[in-house]
């Protein structure tokens, strides 16, 4: 059976720990995590042996469970969802200091036996050397080789794994007092020490680099100094219920048995980096090195953390990975994401709630954060909560690392990212219903008065002239209008017949310059794709050769064929990449390649009619956007100054709603500012009735009409569906919740749907972008083919590498990842600091003069735009002129 155990923990009769700390609440926090085996710690203390001989019984083999009458005390706390059976180990953490090789060592390191009996006659050996019962962890003037000599004497059975082996002050190869090898530790014993424990602030990842270490099986324990710390790293098993079973495991390191371990982010353990904490600095090895291990504010050692450690004893690169080691998963306790999710303290009454109500609905912590589906923390959590912890599961953190005892901080969101996610996810169901529930109110006979922009329900102004019908990019007017029933343009929607499959058949040859990733990206079909394309991998070129290859041979007509861009330019661009490998322009006009409001609009003006749009579609422009909002906080301020209020802000705010699917109604914390929730939803409010008793949309209803059209007319949805048999859609890392509800809706799973762009370049978060769609595209489309684009034709190495260290390539999705050019240039990148733009702009001019001999007017001129691997030519090439 697969569990989870935690084997190294302590007792409320250790220093510095909890008040509760008992067999009672560890059995019902061991449930409410979902933890099936729990180290007793502390067996070595008399008053502790003594409880746990009168309140444990055998259960299986080497293994205990807390008596009926001890486990009544807690049996109601614990949900009806995780009453689970807890099974307890005899274990205990040993803290030896001795003086070995001229040397003050200090070595904690954690003893586990299958026995009672055992137990107390290894109390008895040990009472006889030093003080057993003053802490819950003895300390002990005994050398480690001498304790597992000890150990071994009481029974052959038991076994010593050497605790948080890196922790500076009290570990086998910590830098305050250990060793340099597990050899010099343990001498001829070393044979019989089969695991090790990694400690908070390393992970096996680290651990790797450690050559000695391969073959001994990695470890993780919480170190519980109170109940509610239980699991914070812990191990999983796939073996029986037994202590044997467990030992043999990792004894052996059978990854079918022992499958690996729960980490903490190691950057949050309190020794990860360097530092002073006197001084508050925190540094990096290199940071250290530099300054010769002293602290540049008060010239004192610092305190030397895991990563230096490691860094000195490694004899591998950072990524290597021994063969047969096992995996690791890095996870936050629940309270700290709730912690950040609700922006309170994590011991906060608020986090506690919300805590229990989780795993009263959900289950137990560990089931919560590892697999629990995000719809169903989207239904029962907090807003945010499926977020936060789809981004810790994906690896999606910043990191303050900790340092010299302070435990370092992890945080999954920064301010603005809040503010745009907000609830985004969890309300959808609810805009759904509120506009099944309540549908638009009919125009009232009030008109917002264009020189004056006051508003008023009588003839105290002149009217809105009527508009004559014209095109979405015409320019004068207070809105744009698109006649009822028109064509629309090029490449634009028709009332259509229904379409068939087929494709235009005949040869097609793909071009020579089509590299192999390339070529595989245009060959797919037939499915879900996910294209990751790093900068100057050519993913226009690739694009438009797709939907080349799916009209040749992808049995696809032009009419089936949907791709959609983000701008007029990236449409026009596709559109002549077309052009160029099509001579037909019958094929070019029947493809339909639009930008998403563009897209929109066009369904919007041929389904009017069931969205209630009596008259012709008309797009209201910025200009009188900014004069109906200010008619809007008018209507609801009519006695008080509304200078506060701006009207600019207050579209900027509409804007950011719409673009969450929000209505004035909801509950709009988060995306809006708490000084503005008040005033806000009836400014909001005020603003969509104007805007509908004057018969228009403004750009964000575009996406929102539509969405609420395909939510509410499923036939409407089908035909669509049915239509766009073939989706593609270019820079898909930059869509915001409601482009990314369209696409969803339009390719429901199972659709062919072709998707392309570059995580690191996302760059739109201030106008509603998440990324985090583009890195869930393959739980979306869970048979989705994932296809990297890596050769760049822009660039050389040098600024490949560069750009690489820059963005960070250390996250496996990323699209800098293994981009690479074969173009060859400088080897040497000279970065500049400078205090102000200004003395930015005129060091860039002297560089450029310099460069051209003086030359102020000069043209730059490219080279071919795809070189092949080996170029040895000059990116650029500067040619004079006057």
């Amino acid at each position: 059976m697969e569990f989870i155990a935690d084997l190294h923990i302590h007792s409320y009769l250790s220093r510095a720990t909890a008040k509760n700390l008992n067999l009672e609440h560890l059995n019902l926090w061991a449930q409410m995590k979902g933890i099936a085996v729990v180290g007793t710690g502390d067996f070595t203390h008399p008053r502790w042996f003594s409880e746990l001989s009168q309140k444990l019984e055998p259960a299986e083999d080497g293994l205990f469970k807390l008596k009926p009458e001890f486990a009544a005390e807690t049996a109601h706390m614990v949900p009806p969802g995780c009453k689970a059976s807890v099974r307890f180990m005899l274990s205990v953490e040993i803290s030896s200091i001795y003086k070995k090789d001229g040397k003050t060592r200090k070595v904690h390191n954690v003893v586990f036996i299958p026995d009672l009996e055992l137990a107390e006659k290894f109390n008895q050996r040990l009472g006889r050397i030093g003080n057993i019962s003053s802490d819950g962890r003895p300390i002990l003037g005994l050398d480690s080789r001498s304790l597992l000599e000890i150990l071994l004497e009481t029974s052959e059975d038991a076994f010593l794994v050497p605790a948080h082996i890196w922790t500076p002050w009290f570990s086998v190869l910590g830098s305050k007092s250990g060793f340099d090898s597990l050899e010099e530790c343990f001498d001829d014993l070393t044979t019989y020490i089969f695991a090790v424990e990694t400690g908070l602030s390393s992970d096996p990842a680290m651990n790797w680099r450690i050559s000695f270490l391969d073959g001994l099986t990695l470890v993780s324990n919480s170190d519980a100094h109170s109940p509610a710390n239980l699991g914070r790293e812990a191990n999983l098993f796939d073996t029986e219920l037994s202590y044997f079973a467990m030992r043999d495991a990792l004894k052996s390191g059978d990854p079918k048995r022992f499958l690996g371990t729960l980490e903490y982010f190691a950057e949050e353990g309190k020794y990860h980096f360097d530092g002073h904490r006197k001084c508050g600095l925190r540094l990096s090895p290199v940071e250290t090195m530099k300054n010769n291990g002293l602290c540049p504010v008060c010239g004192r050692p610092v305190t030397i953390g895991v990563m230096y450690r490691v860094e000195e004893l490694a004899d591998r690169k950072t990524g290597a990975k021994p063969k047969g080691a096992h995996s690791y998963t890095n996870l936050l306790p629940l309270t700290d994401i709730l912690s950040e999710v609700l922006q309170v303290g994590p011991k906060s009454k608020k986090v506690a709630g919300a805590y229990r109500a989780l795993v009263e609905r959900l289950g137990p912590e560990f089931e919560i954060i590892r697999k629990t589906p995000m719809d169903d923390l989207e239904r029962h959590g907090p807003p945010l909560l499926a977020e936060a912890i789809n981004r810790m599961r994906n690896n999606q953190v910043r990191l303050a690392p900790g340092y010299d005892g302070e435990f370092g901080t992890i945080s999954l969101f920064d301010d603005h990212e809040r503010s745009q996610l907000l609830g985004q996810k969890s309300l959808f169901v609810e805009l759904r219903a509120q506009f099944e529930k309540n549908p638009p109110k009919p125009a009232r006979h009030c008109r917002v008065c264009r020189q004056c922009s006051s508003v008023a329900s009588q003839a105290s102004c002149p009217p809105l002239p009527e508009m004559p019908a014209h095109k979405l990019n015409a320019v004068s007017g207070v809105g744009r209008r698109v006649a009822d029933g028109s064509p629309f343009t090029k490449g634009g929607l028709s009332k259509a017949p229904p379409f068939r499959k087929g494709g235009l058949g005949g040869d097609f040859i793909l071009p020579d310059d089509l590299n192999e990733a390339q070529q595989e990206a245009v060959r797919h079909t037939g499915g879900s794709l996910l294209i990751v394309a790093g900068p100057g991998t050519g993913k226009t070129f690739t694009l438009a050769h797709r939907i080349a290859y799916l009209l040749q041979k992808g049995g696809a007509r032009p009419e089936q064929i949907l791709a959609v861009t983000f701008t007029n330019k990236a449409a026009q661009e596709m559109a002549g990449r077309l052009g160029k490998i099509f001579d037909d322009s019958k094929v070019l006009n029947g493809v339909t390649i639009k930008t998403f409001h563009a897209l929109c609009l066009d369904i919007i003006s041929l389904e009017a009619n069931a969205l209630g749009i009596k008259h012709a579609v008309s797009i209201l422009s910025e200009a009188d956007r900014t004069r109906f909002v200010k008619a809007a906080i008018q209507r609801t301020h009519d006695d008080l100054s509304v200078s506060r209020l701006e009207p600019d802000g207050i579209s900027d705010l509409i804007s950011k709603v719409k673009q969450l699917l929000l209505l004035p109604e909801h509950d709009l914390a988060g995306p809006v500012p708490e000084p503005l929730l008040d005033q806000f939803p009836p400014i909001y409010k005020a603003y969509q009735e104007i805007i509908h008793e004057n018969h228009l949309l403004d750009f964000d209803d575009l996406i929102f009409e539509t969405v609420r059209l395909f939510e509410t007319h499923q036939a409407i949805l089908r035909k669509y569906q049915e239509r766009f048999c073939f989706i593609s859609v270019d820079e898909y890392q930059d869509i915001n919740y409601a482009q990314y509800r369209l696409i969803r809706l339009l390719a429901p799973e199972g659709h062919d749907i072709c998707v392309i762009g570059d995580p690191d370049q996302a760059i739109y978060g201030f106008r509603g972008a998440d990324v985090q769609y583009f890195h869930r595209f393959c739980e979306d489309y869970p048979a989705a083919k994932r296809i990297l684009l890596e050769q760049n034709y822009r660039s050389t190495e040098t600024i490949l590498r560069a750009s690489g260290q820059l963005i960070g390539v250390d996250d496996t999705r990323s699209a800098q990842k293994g981009v690479w050019s074969g173009i060859h240039g400088a080897r040497v990148l000279t970065v500049t600091e400078l205090p102000t733009e200004r003395a930015e702009a005129e060091y860039i001019v002297k560089t450029i003069e310099q460069e051209v001999g003086g030359i102020s007017h000069f043209s730059i001129q490219t080279l071919p735009p795809r070189p092949r691997p080996g170029f040895q030519g000059q990116q650029l090439v500067s040619r004079r002129s006057r």
